[in-house]
Protein backbone atom coordinates (compact mmCIF):
# COMPACT_ATOMS: atom_id res chain seq x y z
CA UNK A 1 0.00 0.00 0.00
CA UNK A 2 2.63 2.39 0.88
CA UNK A 3 4.28 1.50 -2.80
CA UNK A 4 1.36 2.78 -4.31
CA UNK A 5 0.95 6.08 -2.67
CA UNK A 6 4.45 6.77 -3.37
CA UNK A 7 3.91 6.00 -6.97
CA UNK A 8 0.26 7.81 -7.36
CA UNK A 9 2.11 10.44 -5.60
CA UNK A 10 4.73 11.05 -8.70
CA UNK A 11 1.93 9.62 -11.49
CA UNK A 12 1.79 13.54 -13.16
CA UNK A 13 -1.62 14.90 -13.29
CA UNK A 14 -3.18 13.83 -16.73
CA UNK A 15 -5.08 17.00 -17.42
CA UNK A 16 -1.07 18.90 -17.31
CA UNK A 17 -0.19 16.26 -19.85
CA UNK A 18 -3.11 16.96 -21.93
CA UNK A 19 -2.11 20.38 -21.89
CA UNK A 20 1.16 19.82 -23.14
CA UNK A 21 -0.14 17.70 -25.90
CA UNK A 22 -2.42 20.64 -26.76
CA UNK A 23 0.81 23.50 -26.41
CA UNK A 24 2.69 20.94 -28.44
CA UNK A 25 -0.49 20.52 -31.30
CA UNK A 26 -0.48 24.46 -31.47
CA UNK A 27 3.36 25.57 -31.36
CA UNK A 28 2.86 28.25 -29.33
CA UNK A 29 1.24 29.27 -25.78
CA UNK A 30 -1.79 32.30 -27.28
CA UNK A 31 -2.72 29.22 -29.75
CA UNK A 32 -3.10 26.45 -27.48
CA UNK A 33 -4.18 28.91 -24.06
CA UNK A 34 -6.76 29.84 -26.98
CA UNK A 35 -7.95 26.52 -27.80
CA UNK A 36 -8.15 25.25 -23.92
CA UNK A 37 -9.99 28.23 -22.73
CA UNK A 38 -7.12 29.34 -20.14
CA UNK A 39 -5.21 31.90 -19.79
CA UNK A 40 -1.66 32.24 -21.15
CA UNK A 41 -0.04 32.75 -17.72
CA UNK A 42 -2.44 30.20 -16.44
CA UNK A 43 -0.69 27.25 -18.91
CA UNK A 44 2.80 29.16 -18.10
CA UNK A 45 2.40 27.90 -14.70
CA UNK A 46 0.84 24.48 -15.34
CA UNK A 47 3.49 23.31 -17.98
CA UNK A 48 5.92 24.56 -15.31
CA UNK A 49 4.08 22.68 -12.59
CA UNK A 50 4.37 19.46 -14.82
CA UNK A 51 8.37 20.15 -15.99
CA UNK A 52 8.93 20.37 -11.86
CA UNK A 53 6.70 17.28 -11.04
CA UNK A 54 8.75 15.53 -13.67
CA UNK A 55 11.73 16.93 -13.11
CA UNK A 56 12.73 17.35 -16.84
CA UNK A 57 12.61 20.52 -19.26
CA UNK A 58 10.25 19.77 -21.79
CA UNK A 59 10.74 22.80 -23.90
CA UNK A 60 12.47 25.91 -24.83
CA UNK A 61 10.45 29.52 -26.11
CA UNK A 62 11.18 31.46 -28.59
CA UNK A 63 9.61 34.56 -30.58
CA UNK A 64 8.25 32.28 -33.22
CA UNK A 65 6.86 29.48 -30.89
CA UNK A 66 8.11 26.33 -28.62
CA UNK A 67 10.86 23.80 -29.62
CA UNK A 68 10.57 20.56 -27.25
CA UNK A 69 13.87 19.37 -25.61
CA UNK A 70 15.22 15.59 -26.35
CA UNK A 71 13.78 14.74 -23.11
CA UNK A 72 10.20 16.85 -24.31
CA UNK A 73 10.03 14.15 -27.40
CA UNK A 74 10.19 11.70 -25.09
CA UNK A 75 7.35 12.18 -22.71
CA UNK A 76 5.20 13.92 -25.93
CA UNK A 77 5.43 9.84 -27.27
CA UNK A 78 4.51 8.22 -24.00
CA UNK A 79 1.64 11.08 -23.39
CA UNK A 80 0.35 10.19 -26.96
CA UNK A 81 0.09 6.85 -26.33
CA UNK A 82 -1.48 7.63 -22.96
CA UNK A 83 -4.20 9.48 -24.71
CA UNK A 84 -4.56 7.04 -27.40
CA UNK A 85 -5.28 4.16 -24.70
CA UNK A 86 -7.84 6.97 -23.11
CA UNK A 87 -9.88 7.41 -25.83
CA UNK A 88 -9.96 3.53 -26.57
CA UNK A 89 -11.42 3.16 -23.27
CA UNK A 90 -14.15 5.90 -24.35
CA UNK A 91 -14.77 3.99 -27.65
CA UNK A 92 -15.20 0.41 -25.71
CA UNK A 93 -17.91 1.79 -22.77
CA UNK A 94 -19.46 3.12 -26.40
CA UNK A 95 -19.59 -0.52 -28.33
CA UNK A 96 -20.70 -2.01 -24.74
CA UNK A 97 -23.89 -0.21 -25.99
CA UNK A 98 -25.82 -2.73 -28.68
CA UNK A 99 -28.98 -0.63 -29.66
CA UNK A 100 -28.41 2.38 -31.99
CA UNK A 101 -29.68 5.31 -29.53
CA UNK A 102 -27.04 8.29 -29.04
CA UNK A 103 -25.38 10.73 -30.61
CA UNK A 104 -22.86 10.26 -33.81
CA UNK A 105 -20.59 12.79 -34.25
CA UNK A 106 -20.14 13.23 -38.43
CA UNK A 107 -17.47 15.94 -39.53
CA UNK A 108 -17.79 16.92 -43.29
CA UNK A 109 -16.15 19.80 -45.99
CA UNK A 110 -19.47 22.39 -45.27
CA UNK A 111 -20.12 21.82 -49.34
CA UNK A 112 -20.77 17.98 -49.21
CA UNK A 113 -22.57 18.11 -45.57
CA UNK A 114 -24.99 21.27 -46.73
CA UNK A 115 -25.43 19.96 -50.59
CA UNK A 116 -25.24 16.19 -50.37
CA UNK A 117 -25.54 14.94 -47.27
CA UNK A 118 -28.20 17.12 -45.08
CA UNK A 119 -30.80 16.74 -48.00
CA UNK A 120 -30.64 12.91 -47.48
CA UNK A 121 -30.47 12.98 -43.40
CA UNK A 122 -34.18 12.75 -43.53
CA UNK A 123 -34.32 9.39 -45.11
CA UNK A 124 -31.67 8.07 -42.13
CA UNK A 125 -33.44 9.52 -39.36
CA UNK A 126 -36.75 7.60 -40.56
CA UNK A 127 -34.69 4.27 -40.42
CA UNK A 128 -33.10 5.33 -36.94
CA UNK A 129 -35.65 7.84 -34.93
CA UNK A 130 -33.41 7.24 -31.32
CA UNK A 131 -30.66 9.00 -33.09
CA UNK A 132 -28.93 12.47 -32.76
CA UNK A 133 -26.75 13.13 -36.23
CA UNK A 134 -24.32 16.07 -35.10
CA UNK A 135 -23.55 17.27 -38.53
CA UNK A 136 -20.29 19.57 -38.61
CA UNK A 137 -19.94 21.15 -42.12
CA UNK A 138 -16.10 22.64 -41.57
CA UNK A 139 -13.50 22.98 -44.20
CA UNK A 140 -10.60 22.23 -41.44
CA UNK A 141 -10.18 18.25 -41.49
CA UNK A 142 -11.39 16.65 -38.27
CA UNK A 143 -8.97 14.55 -35.65
CA UNK A 144 -10.93 11.26 -35.68
CA UNK A 145 -8.32 9.72 -33.44
CA UNK A 146 -9.06 12.43 -30.65
CA UNK A 147 -12.48 11.83 -30.95
CA UNK A 148 -13.01 15.38 -32.51
CA UNK A 149 -15.85 13.20 -34.70
CA UNK A 150 -16.97 9.78 -35.17
CA UNK A 151 -16.66 9.72 -38.54
CA UNK A 152 -15.59 12.31 -41.57
CA UNK A 153 -15.42 12.91 -45.12
CA UNK A 154 -13.01 14.92 -46.46
CA UNK A 155 -11.23 15.56 -49.47
CA UNK A 156 -7.52 15.58 -48.28
CA UNK A 157 -6.40 12.10 -47.72
CA UNK A 158 -5.79 10.99 -43.94
CA UNK A 159 -1.79 9.98 -43.17
CA UNK A 160 -2.95 8.26 -39.57
CA UNK A 161 -2.28 4.88 -39.78
CA UNK A 162 -4.52 4.24 -37.22
CA UNK A 163 -7.75 5.02 -38.96
CA UNK A 164 -9.61 3.26 -41.25
CA UNK A 165 -9.54 4.66 -44.72
CA UNK A 166 -12.08 3.97 -47.52
CA UNK A 167 -12.81 6.12 -50.92
CA UNK A 168 -15.94 7.17 -51.22
CA UNK A 169 -16.01 8.23 -55.18
CA UNK A 170 -14.46 11.77 -56.69
CA UNK A 171 -15.34 15.32 -56.72
CA UNK A 172 -15.70 16.58 -60.58
CA UNK A 173 -15.27 20.19 -60.54
CA UNK A 174 -16.03 23.08 -63.11
CA UNK A 175 -16.35 26.02 -64.44
CA UNK A 176 -20.16 27.40 -63.89
CA UNK A 177 -22.04 30.37 -64.40
CA UNK A 178 -25.42 32.26 -64.04
CA UNK A 179 -27.29 33.02 -67.09
CA UNK A 180 -27.89 36.42 -65.82
CA UNK A 181 -23.77 36.64 -66.06
CA UNK A 182 -23.38 34.81 -69.41
CA UNK A 183 -26.40 37.51 -70.99
CA UNK A 184 -23.76 40.15 -70.12
CA UNK A 185 -19.89 38.84 -70.65
CA UNK A 186 -20.95 35.72 -73.03
CA UNK A 187 -19.47 32.42 -72.63
CA UNK A 188 -15.75 32.19 -72.42
CA UNK A 189 -14.00 30.87 -75.37
CA UNK A 190 -11.26 29.09 -73.67
CA UNK A 191 -8.82 29.72 -71.10
CA UNK A 192 -6.94 32.65 -73.32
CA UNK A 193 -10.80 34.51 -73.26
CA UNK A 194 -11.18 34.26 -69.77
CA UNK A 195 -9.14 37.44 -68.97
CA UNK A 196 -11.86 39.93 -70.05
CA UNK A 197 -14.41 38.01 -67.82
CA UNK A 198 -14.92 37.90 -63.52
CA UNK A 199 -14.31 35.14 -61.57
CA UNK A 200 -15.25 33.76 -58.16
CA UNK A 201 -13.18 31.45 -56.11
CA UNK A 202 -13.27 29.87 -53.24
CA UNK A 203 -10.65 29.60 -50.38
CA UNK A 204 -10.05 26.88 -47.92
CA UNK A 205 -7.58 24.27 -46.95
CA UNK A 206 -9.72 21.28 -48.80
CA UNK A 207 -10.35 23.22 -52.00
CA UNK A 208 -7.74 23.88 -54.75
CA UNK A 209 -8.85 27.49 -56.04
CA UNK A 210 -6.30 29.29 -54.90
CA UNK A 211 -4.04 26.53 -56.17
CA UNK A 212 -5.28 26.41 -59.39
CA UNK A 213 -5.56 29.77 -60.28
CA UNK A 214 -2.08 30.55 -59.38
CA UNK A 215 -1.05 27.39 -61.39
CA UNK A 216 -2.90 28.61 -64.56
CA UNK A 217 -2.92 32.49 -64.61
CA UNK A 218 1.33 33.22 -63.78
CA UNK A 219 2.23 36.49 -63.07
CA UNK A 220 -1.64 37.78 -63.83
CA UNK A 221 -3.03 40.22 -60.88
CA UNK A 222 -6.28 39.33 -59.28
CA UNK A 223 -7.69 42.43 -58.99
CA UNK A 224 -10.02 43.42 -62.32
CA UNK A 225 -9.80 39.60 -62.61
CA UNK A 226 -11.21 37.92 -59.31
CA UNK A 227 -14.42 39.55 -57.97
CA UNK A 228 -15.20 37.78 -54.83
CA UNK A 229 -12.86 35.09 -52.64
CA UNK A 230 -14.88 33.08 -49.79
CA UNK A 231 -13.65 30.39 -47.73
CA UNK A 232 -17.39 28.30 -48.02
CA UNK A 233 -19.26 26.42 -50.52
CA UNK A 234 -22.66 27.94 -49.61
CA UNK A 235 -21.72 31.47 -50.57
CA UNK A 236 -19.72 30.46 -52.94
CA UNK A 237 -22.16 28.86 -55.04
CA UNK A 238 -25.00 32.06 -54.40
CA UNK A 239 -22.34 34.08 -55.63
CA UNK A 240 -21.86 32.64 -59.00
CA UNK A 241 -25.87 31.61 -58.80
CA UNK A 242 -26.43 35.39 -58.88
CA UNK A 243 -24.22 36.43 -61.73
CA UNK A 244 -21.28 37.33 -59.71
CA UNK A 245 -18.83 35.59 -61.89
CA UNK A 246 -17.72 32.48 -63.27
CA UNK A 247 -17.19 29.83 -60.41
CA UNK A 248 -15.88 26.28 -60.03
CA UNK A 249 -18.88 23.76 -58.45
CA UNK A 250 -19.27 20.11 -58.30
CA UNK A 251 -20.79 18.51 -61.75
CA UNK A 252 -23.64 17.31 -58.63
CA UNK A 253 -24.76 20.84 -58.60
CA UNK A 254 -26.78 20.31 -62.14
CA UNK A 255 -28.46 17.17 -60.52
CA UNK A 256 -29.23 18.97 -57.00
CA UNK A 257 -31.60 21.84 -59.86
CA UNK A 258 -28.39 24.30 -59.26
CA UNK A 259 -29.43 27.49 -61.31
CA UNK A 260 -26.28 27.13 -63.07
CA UNK A 261 -24.93 26.70 -66.72
CA UNK A 262 -21.96 24.57 -67.45
CA UNK A 263 -18.90 26.21 -69.15
CA UNK A 264 -16.44 23.59 -71.23
CA UNK A 265 -13.14 24.51 -72.06
CA UNK A 266 -11.63 26.07 -68.64
CA UNK A 267 -9.82 24.24 -65.75
CA UNK A 268 -11.28 20.59 -64.31
CA UNK A 269 -10.35 18.98 -61.21
CA UNK A 270 -10.95 16.01 -59.39
CA UNK A 271 -10.91 15.24 -55.74
CA UNK A 272 -10.92 11.90 -54.25
CA UNK A 273 -13.44 12.09 -51.41
CA UNK A 274 -12.47 9.85 -48.37
CA UNK A 275 -14.37 8.20 -45.51
CA UNK A 276 -12.75 7.73 -42.19
CA UNK A 277 -12.82 6.36 -38.88
CA UNK A 278 -11.33 4.11 -35.80
CA UNK A 279 -11.43 0.89 -36.41
CA UNK A 280 -12.91 0.47 -33.00
CA UNK A 281 -15.95 2.58 -34.06
CA UNK A 282 -17.70 -0.11 -36.47
CA UNK A 283 -18.37 -2.02 -32.88
CA UNK A 284 -20.55 0.97 -32.06
CA UNK A 285 -24.21 0.34 -33.43
CA UNK A 286 -25.00 3.79 -33.80
CA UNK A 287 -21.35 4.72 -35.82
CA UNK A 288 -21.85 1.43 -37.87
CA UNK A 289 -25.22 2.36 -39.45
CA UNK A 290 -23.94 5.89 -39.93
CA UNK A 291 -21.03 4.21 -42.03
CA UNK A 292 -23.57 2.41 -43.87
CA UNK A 293 -25.47 5.35 -44.68
CA UNK A 294 -22.61 7.66 -45.77
CA UNK A 295 -21.57 4.95 -48.42
CA UNK A 296 -24.51 4.19 -49.67
CA UNK A 297 -24.55 8.10 -50.41
CA UNK A 298 -21.86 7.96 -51.87
CA UNK A 299 -22.49 5.14 -54.47
CA UNK A 300 -20.83 5.49 -57.84
CA UNK A 301 -23.00 3.01 -58.83
CA UNK A 302 -26.59 5.00 -57.96
CA UNK A 303 -24.60 8.40 -58.47
CA UNK A 304 -22.56 8.50 -61.28
CA UNK A 305 -21.01 11.61 -60.81
CA UNK A 306 -18.75 10.27 -58.25
CA UNK A 307 -17.29 7.76 -60.55
CA UNK A 308 -13.84 8.42 -60.98
CA UNK A 309 -14.20 9.48 -64.62
CA UNK A 310 -15.50 12.81 -65.59
CA UNK A 311 -18.93 13.08 -66.97
CA UNK A 312 -20.25 16.06 -68.11
CA UNK A 313 -23.24 17.28 -66.34
CA UNK A 314 -25.26 17.49 -69.39
CA UNK A 315 -24.75 13.72 -69.72
CA UNK A 316 -25.58 12.86 -66.64
CA UNK A 317 -29.20 11.03 -65.88
CA UNK A 318 -31.98 13.37 -65.55
CA UNK A 319 -33.50 10.34 -63.31
CA UNK A 320 -31.93 7.60 -61.18
CA UNK A 321 -33.96 4.86 -61.27
CA UNK A 322 -34.82 3.44 -57.93
CA UNK A 323 -33.29 6.72 -55.62
CA UNK A 324 -34.35 10.13 -55.31
CA UNK A 325 -31.74 12.57 -55.59
CA UNK A 326 -33.02 16.12 -53.55
CA UNK A 327 -33.70 19.39 -55.76
CA UNK A 328 -31.66 21.29 -52.95
CA UNK A 329 -32.72 24.44 -55.32
CA UNK A 330 -36.24 24.11 -56.16
CA UNK A 331 -37.61 27.00 -53.79
CA UNK A 332 -35.22 29.09 -55.05
CA UNK A 333 -35.86 29.25 -58.83
CA UNK A 334 -37.40 32.51 -58.22
CA UNK A 335 -34.34 34.07 -56.98
CA UNK A 336 -32.17 33.83 -60.19
CA UNK A 337 -31.88 37.23 -61.82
Amino acid sequence: MEHDAVVAAAMPDWQDLRLFLELERRGSFRAAAATVGLSINTLRRRIEDLEAQLGVTLLTRHTDGIRLTAEGEKILSATRTMESAAYSVLRARDAASATPDGEVRIAVTEGLGTFWLAPRLVEFQRSNPRLVVDLRCTMDPADVARLEADVAVQLVRPVNPDLKLVKLGRLHVMAFAARSYLDIYGMPGGVEDAIRHRLVLQVSSQTVSMAEYARHTPGLPQSGYVTLKTNVSSAHYWAVANGAGIGWLPTYASAIGARVVPIDGLVQVGLDIWLTYHPDAERIERVRRSIDWIRASFDPGRYPWFRDDFIHPRDLPAKLKGSTVPEMFAGFAGMER
